[in-house]
């Protein structure tokens, strides 16, 4: 059950042709994909954690005021926990896009 809001965007637009890295099925499954050029923002419901399985992904939490604003790179096997509530937006950090879950902490 996922227990984000999720809106997509493509950041790339001129871009006709993609490079994209095969993903084992095994990596796929319970997993979501974020192509090239996309930016994605999650808005967790619940407290959330984020894995990544493959690929970079390029993290933007929103600002509050008990923390500012701080981009984060998280490669496969780390983690970032997503409080109730907060908004973060992702991309794919190089060409190739990202796998990740989404689950409940």
């Amino acid at each position: 059950m996922s227990t984000a809001v999720c809106t997509t965007e493509s950041l790339s637009p001129l871009s006709a042709t993609r490079t994209t890295a095969a993903v084992p099925p095994a990596v796929r499954r319970g997993a979501w994909q974020i192509a090239p050029g996309e930016a994605m923002s999650l808005k967790a419901r619940t407290a959330s954690v984020l894995r990544v399985k493959q690929g970079r992904v390029w993290i933007t939490p929103d600002a509050t005021l008990a923390s500012p604003s701080e981009d984060l790179v998280l490669a496969p096997g780390e983690s970032l926990t997503v409080a109730a509530g907060q908004r973060i937006v992702m991309e794919a950090w190089d060409g190739y896009g990202a796998t990740y879950s989404w689950d409940n902490a």
